[in-house]
């Protein structure tokens, strides 16, 4: 397959934050959506491996307990959901920033890890489903987030960095490692 496709990995001038494009950059494969696919796998079995004694402990010097960390995940999938939908649409506001903070220590909506990763696996299908469906050059639309710019495509591939930096941190703090799934670059659309 052709890497002219719509979530092949954005350009320098559609991810601009230079944090951004470090996360992203450490990501493997050559496209988004079987990417955001197989993540999904790696959730249930982290979710699965952390212990009832792990899940509410705060492991310094993280700020963060593992039930947060992984509500956090499932906030920033709603938010990169949002935003891709808007830039896709065409919608040239400058996009907001949550306080992810504020949203983590608040406690919101805590729960269940089980019922915390089913909705975080909604979501992200819902954000995929978004992404197969929008035209080609939807993908390119830019917008700009506290002064740096992103393209649809740059947040797709870094809503797959986000989740992937925070699961390396899970397994760091429990000391834990689990299977992850299927290479993504090899799934199909």
């Amino acid at each position: 397959m052709s890497l002219r496709t719509s979530d092949r990995r954005p350009e320098p001038n559609e991810l601009t934050s230079p944090v951004h494009w470090e996360l992203v950059e450490r990501l493997q494969g050559d496209r988004a959506i079987p990417l955001l696919q197989s993540q999904m796998f790696w959730a249930c079995e982290l979710a699965s491996s952390v212990s009832a004694q792990s899940i509410d402990a705060v492991h310094h010097p993280h700020l963060w307990s593992i039930r947060q960390v992984f509500a956090h995940c499932l906030d920033a999938e709603r938010a990169f959901g949002d935003r891709m939908w808007r830039l896709a649409a065409g919608d040239t506001a400058t996009l907001v920033p949550f306080d992810h903070d504020a949203y983590a220590q608040s406690r919101f909506g805590l729960g269940n890890v089980s019922h915390l990763i089913g909705e975080l696996g909604a979501l992200r299908q819902a954000n995929t489903i978004l992404l197969k469906r929008i035209k080609p050059n939807c993908w390119d639309h830019c917008g700009t987030i506290e002064g740096q710019t992103v393209s649809v495509r740059g947040l797709a591939w870094l809503s797959a960095a986000h989740l992937h930096h925070h699961f390396e941190v899970i397994e760091q703090r429990c000391e834990i490692t689990v299977q992850r799934a299927h290479d993504p670059s090899q799934m199909s659309r």
